[in-house]
């Protein structure tokens, strides 16, 4: 079936890759993006990365809905300076978004955050949760914490978390029982808006540093109630950024299964990584590629090293 470009309204998802001001914070470990740090960050390569990653949201989903995405959660924004300035940038200023942010305990400083567009989106509550670790000196290892906006999307409640899980940097084995911990601690949340709404329409979106298959998203995150719609695409061999030349899927939307009713305000209806050829590396041994800000210390003035997911939503 097909719909016009007027019924179709998206929500997205985009990690977009150290999105860091050039002033040093002392309370984080953020000296690599600033103007003295060994990256050479500076104001240049900033205002070029915010008018780039403006520009990417502008077109998200431009070719199946009139309008650009009326929700965007992020990942990898250091402050609510950075979101300032990006909702300022030439590409999105005239569509009126707005942004939730809240500072995390992250070491490095980058945090979860949600764009909206107060003509589509009317934020009625906002909340985050932690889940810090104890290494292995018995200290706590901060990371970024789960945000939860609530509002009116044309007048339907929706409740959304945006997440940036824990990496694999410790290797994907060690490291698996954080991701797990994230996911109940997501679950634990959706059951407290449950409790209050058993038929709260849900949106769980982020970089989870899982794909669609991991024991973290699939036994712990979708339960019976919930449907992943990246499982196919992840299937089909497709994914949102490259390790070592391997495809991953770890940027994913999942949604309660009530947007699956056709009686709903908002059904859904598909699901897409928007990798377009002018977001990926041209040549090289990263050919194909999501196109990088920085390939180690070495910058390359790309966009991110993750490409960006959305999933469209008719309006009834």
């Amino acid at each position: 079936m097909s719909y016009s470009r007027d019924e179709i309204l998206t929500v997205a998802f985009y990690n977009v890759e150290n999105l860091f001001d050039t002033i040093n914070d002392p309370n984080t470990n953020d000296d690599v993006y600033t103007l003295k740090g060994e990256r050479n960050w500076n104001y240049k390569r900033y205002y070029s990365k915010l008018k780039k990653i403006g520009y990417v949201i502008s077109q998200i989903g431009k070719k199946r809905s009139s309008e650009p995405p009326v929700l965007v959660g992020l990942a990898e924004v250091e402050n609510a300076r950075v979101l300032n300035d990006l909702v300022n940038q030439k590409d999105l200023q005239k569509f009126g978004y707005r942004y939730v942010h809240f500072d995390s305990n992250d070491e490095r400083g980058i945090d979860t955050a949600l764009l909206y567009r107060d003509r589509f989106f009317d934020p009625v509550s906002t909340d985050t949760m932690q889940f810090n670790f104890l290494d292995e000196n018995g200290n706590f290892d901060y990371t970024r914490d789960v945000l939860l906006v609530s509002g009116f999307m044309n007048d339907d409640l929706v409740h959304i978390l945006v997440n940036h899980w824990p990496s694999r940097r410790e290797g994907e084995l060690v490291s698996r029982s954080k991701r797990i911990k994230a996911a109940d601690v997501v679950m634990e949340a959706v059951d407290r808006i449950r409790s209050k709404d058993p038929d709260a329409k849900i949106i769980i979106m982020g970089d989870f540093n899982d794909n669609p298959t991991s024991e973290s998203i699939s036994n712990h995150l979708v339960t019976k109630d919930f449907f992943n719609p990246m499982l196919s695409i992840y299937e089909s061999g497709l994914g949102t950024l490259t390790f070592r030349k391997e495809w991953h899927l770890f940027d994913q939307i999942i949604l309660s299964n009530n947007f699956n009713s056709d009686n709903r305000s908002h059904q859904f209806i598909s699901a897409e990584i928007f990798n377009k050829s002018w977001l990926t590396t041209r040549k090289g041994k990263h050919k194909g590629a999501p196109f990088r800000t920085y390939i180690g210390p070495w910058y390359r003035g790309g966009f991110s090293d993750h490409f960006p997911v959305f999933v469209t939503l008719k309006k009834n």
